[in-house]
């Protein structure tokens, strides 16, 4: 006898190859279509709903799903079903599961996946979905590490899949006006830029997640709806705690990504876009007392760039065509890139009046003639100097609608993998040099990155950081 699931699974099938027969049909009688259009060679109708389904979806992948809601939500998977009750509640006609893998087994028809699991397990369900011709939406910081980062981008571009990362101010307006300030050259070529977020604190004696702290000792029994050994996943074995899920585990090495994997691919990016940003050429770390187990609770990541003549190719995307000084003709100097977490900020620039605060999170670029705090040019002689900036970016829809409909046969998403794997390479680089076996080597030597060979040239040590090993059963 057939489940309920079955039989809307059944329905729905039917319904999608009535949709197509009819489409198709029609099209034939008047014009020649491509095929894309009619939902032929991986793409989806651009008139037809998605079959979506959702991978770690308890926390952050619970409201990514929710701005999908349009779309067909056919299955919904988590390893803890405590945390995503509310979830399954939300969407109750979806099937559940806890593997992705019994899941892309028991349901064929699914078009697109939405991941947000830990960061240590986003390569696996998203290599896994993209293996089977699904597009995918990954949260940030995409993966764990910066080798995994290259395979998901590498992999997208092979099958040719429409993907986005998680990062979803890329689609902003902030992000598009820095842009065009400094294309405009509002603030003469930029020579530093930086970034600083109170996260993992959050004011005095809060935090958003632990940093700095040992292992727990203890080992309380695992709740009865969370299979640990499915969360664990590729990382080393361990006894479950609550000191590391829900949400916890960002802070620790073996799951999460810090400070910097959890904001750097939301701050970094309209940096990377206004300065025509691709791989660092070095990276040098500092931090309060660090450990194997967790993130330093601050840290300062200096990253360097070489001279800029060209864009890389997922920037120009982003450009819509523009050429000349509108698409960043100014020219673009070696950069010195300064990341602060924990509560740490840069110096306060000179020109920056009185009353007006640099904040717990901000981003600056200095350039040869002021600088810009979030999007207000200083000094305001040069702000008056320079006067309205002209809009030249085309607007986004929204950072998940460009996604869906980029599974439609629409354009590329704003951060889609090509744009998004780089990204994520330079962020996860900062981790590989705040690692505690590096400390002494890196107080009298900088990380010199070879992004072509995916290898740190002077410290043969570090590369064992920029892929890890996995644990048994476990493969990329």
């Amino acid at each position: 006898m057939k489940s309920a699931n079955s039989d809307s699974r059944s329905d729905l099938r039917s319904s999608r190859r009535q949709f197509l027969t009819r489409t198709a049909f029609a099209a034939a009688a008047f014009q020649v279509v491509p095929g894309h259009v009619l939902g032929l060679r991986g793409a989806t109708s651009p008139n037809e709903k998605l079959n979506l389904a959702g991978i770690g979806i308890g926390g952050q992948g619970h409201s990514d799903i929710n701005q999908m809601a349009s779309e067909n939500i056919v299955a919904l998977c988590d390893v803890d079903w405590d945390h995503a009750a509310g979830i399954f509640k939300h969407y109750p006609n979806a099937k559940r599961f806890k593997d992705w893998r019994k899941m892309f087994d028991e349901i064929k028809d699914i078009d697109a996946v939405v991941v947000a699991t830990p960061d240590h397990t986003h390569a696996f369900a998203s290599m896994a979905a993209m293996r089977l011709g699904k597009h995918v939406y990954c949260e940030k910081p995409l993966t764990h590490s910066v080798w995994e980062a290259r395979q998901v981008a590498t992999m997208a571009r092979e099958k040719k899949l429409s993907t986005q990362m998680g990062n979803q101010g890329q689609a902003s307006e902030e992000t598009r006006r820095l842009c065009e300030y400094v294309w405009a050259g509002a603030i003469g070529p930029v020579r530093e830029a930086h970034v600083w977020t109170d996260r993992p604190s959050q004011g005095l004696f809060k935090e958003y997640w632990a940093q700095g702290v040992p292992r727990p000792t203890d080992t309380p029994p695992v709740r009865a709806n969370l299979d640990w050994d499915l969360w664990i996943g590729p990382a080393p074995t361990r006894p479950y705690h609550p000191a590391y899920l829900p949400f916890k585990w960002r802070g620790w090495w073996d799951f999460g990504t810090g400070a910097l994997g959890d904001i750097g691919c939301h701050a970094l990016d309209p940096i990377f876009r206004a300065l025509k940003l691709g791989a660092p050429v070095s990276v040098q770390a500092s931090s309060s007392r660090v450990n194997t187990e967790t993130y330093p609770v601050a840290s300062m990541i200096t990253y360097s760039f070489a001279a800029r003549d060209a864009a890389p190719q997922a920037i120009n995307e982003f450009t819509n065509g523009l050429t000349g000084a509108a698409a960043g003709g100014i020219e673009m100097p070696a950069l010195k890139l300064v990341w602060y977490d924990g509560g740490l900020r840069p110096p306060r620039p000179d020109g920056l009046p009185e009353g007006v605060h640099m904040g717990d999170n901000g981003r600056m670029l200095v350039g040869d003639k002021g600088f810009i705090l979030g999007n207000s040019v200083y000094p305001k002689s040069r702000r008056d100097e320079v006067g309205e900036i002209a809009r030249t970016i085309k607007r986004s829809p929204g950072h998940y609608k460009e996604w869906v409909e980029a599974c439609k046969g629409g354009p590329p998403g704003g951060s889609n993998f090509n744009f998004a794997g780089p990204l994520a390479e330079a962020v996860l680089l900062g981790n590989v040099a705040l690692r505690v076996q590096l400390r002494e080597e890196l107080t009298c030597a900088r990380l010199f990155w070879d992004s072509a060979a995916l290898k740190i040239t002077n410290i043969e040590e570090a590369n064992k950081f920029v892929r890890r090993e996995y644990r048994q059963g476990w493969e990329l």
